[in-house]
C-alpha cells in the first residue's frame, strides 16, 4: 500500500504497482466468481475480469430477457458460463450481488441458500448491509463479506479498462471469515480495472455514495442546469445559445480542464471577466445549496432515502414509471437542444465516441 497525501490529508491507497495484476490472479485462481446480474455494473465488471483471465460465470435470470441476450451476444455460454441466478450462485466461491439494490432484497433467500462455509459475497455498494433492518441481506458468519466500489458508472468502468486507465474504487471489508477477504477484496479490485483503489467502510461509502448521486453528480447537477437553461430562455435567449452556455460549455470546455489541473486551474485558463463572476458567486451558489446537502445527508443517515428506493424501485409498474420520467427529460426542450448541438459536433469526435463504446456490450444503463 501507498501513502498519498490528499489535500493535506494522508491517506492509504492500492495501486497496480503495489498489487499486480500476477498477484490477483495468483490469489483468485482456485477461485469462481459469479456475477449475479448482467443489467449495470455487471457486464463492465465481468468483462474486465474475464479479459484479466480470472474465473468468471454470469448469473442472470432469463426473465429479463435483454440482460440475457446481452450476456450472450458478449460470449458468455449458456450451462458453461451463463446460468440461471441459483446455479451461478451455487457454482461461485465469490458471489458478486451486482443486481439493482431494490432486487438484492428480493433474490437474497436464494442466495443465502447456496452459499458455503469460506465462500466471499461480494457487493459494490454498501447498501444492503448497511440498511439490513430494511433489505433483510444479513449474511451469515461463515462467509467473508466484501465489497469494491467504482467510482463511475458500468460504462466508464468499461471504457476505462479498455483505454488502460483504469477507474478509481473504494474496498471494504465488513466480515473476515477466512482471514483472507481483504486480500480477496483488493484482487478483485485489481481484476475489475481498478486504477488504484481506496479504503472505507460499507457505511461510509453507502452515506457518501447517496448522497452523491443525488447531490453534484446527477440531481444536483441536472436541477441547477434546468434552472440556469429555463432563466435564459425567460429572457429571450435561444434554445442553442440557452444550451450552449449551460450544458455544452461545460462538457466540453470547462469540465475537462478541472479534469486536468482542478478548478483553480481551470480559472486561471478562462477570462477575467469570468474569473471574477465565477469567484464573487460561487459562495452564493454554496449558501445557498448547503442546506439542501446537510438534509440530504440527514435522510441517507436515518433511512428514509432508502425506504425510498426499496419502496418505489420495488413496485411492479417501476419500469413504466422509469421510463415516463425519462421521457420527460429526454423530450424537454433543454435535451432536444442537446441532441441537435451534439449532432453539430464534428465528425472525427462522434467517430472516436461510437469508437470508445465498441464492445462495452450495449447501451448503458447509468
Amino acid at each position: 500500500m501507498a501513502t498519498m497525501n490528499f489535500g493535506g490529508v494522508k491517506e492509504t491507497v492500492v495501486t497496480r504497482k503495489e498489487f499486480s495484476l500476477a498477484k490477483a490472479r495468483q490469489v483468485l485462481k482456485k477461485e469462481t466468481i459469479a456475477v449475479i446480474g448482467y443489467g449495470v455494473q455487471g457486464p463492465a465488471q465481468a468483462l474486465n475480469m474475464r479479459d484479466n483471465g480470472l474465473n468468471v460465470i454470469i448469473g442472470q435470470s432469463k426473465a429479463f430477457k435483454r440482460d440475457w441476450d446481452r450476456a450472450v451476444k458478449d460470449g458468455w455460454k449458456p450451462s458453461k458460463t451463463l446460468f440461471d441466478i441459483e446455479e451461478a450462485a451455487r457454482r461461485g466461491t465469490i458471489i458478486q450481488m451486482l443486481v439493482s439494490d431494490a432486487a438484492q432484497k428480493v433474490i437474497w433467500p436464494t442466495i443465502k441458500k447456496c452459499l458455503n462455509p469460506g465462500d466471499a459475497l461480494y457487493f459494490s455498494h454498501g447498501f444492503s448491509i448497511v440498511y439490513k433492518n430494511q433489505t433483510k441481506v444479513i449474511p451469515p458468519k461463515n462467509v467473508d463479506v466484501i465489497m469494491v466500489a467504482p467510482k463511475g458508472s458500468g460504462l466508464n468502468v468499461r471504457r476505462n479498462f479498455l483505454s488502460g486507465a483504469g477507474i478509481n474504487s473504494s474496498f471494504a471489508v465488513f466480515q473476515d471469515y477466512t482471514g483472507r477477504a481483504e486480500e480477496r477484496t483488493m484482487a478483485i479490485g485489481i481484476g475489475v480495472g481498478s486504477g488504484f483503489l481506496f479504503p472505507t467502510t460499507f457505511e461510509k461509502e453507502v452515506y457518501s455514495d447517496l448522497t452523491g448521486e443525488r447531490g453534484i453528480l446527477m440531481g444536483a447537477l441536472a436541477g441547477v442546469m434546468e434552472a440556469q437553461y429555463d432563466t435564459l430562455r425567460k429572457h429571450g435567449h435561444s434554445p442553442s445559445e440557452a444550451f450552449n452556455e449551460t450544458v455544452e460549455e461545460l462538457t466540453q470546455s470547462l469540465i475537462r480542464l478541472v479534469d486536468e489541473n482542478g478548478m483553480d486551474w481551470m480559472y486561471s485558463n478562462c477570462s477575467a471577466t469570468a474569473q471574477r463572476g465565477a469567484l464573487d458567486w460561487k459562495p452564493k451558489f454554496k449558501a445557498a445549496v448547503l442546506p439542501v446537502f446537510k438534509e440530504l445527508y440527514a435522510r441517507v443517515a436515518d433511512g428514509r432515502e432508502t425506504r425510498r428506493v426499496l419502496t418505489v424501485c420495488g413496485a411492479k409498474d417501476y419500469q413504466k414509471r422509469l421510463a415516463k420520467e425519462l421521457a420527460e427529460i429526454h423530450d424537454s426542450e433543454m435535451w432536444q437542444a442537446g441532441a441537435t448541438a451534439r449532432s453539430l459536433r464534428p465528425a472525427e469526435k462522434a467517430k472516436t465516441i461510437t469508437k470508445s463504446t465498441k464492445g462495452v456490450g450495449g447501451r448503458a444503463k447509468n
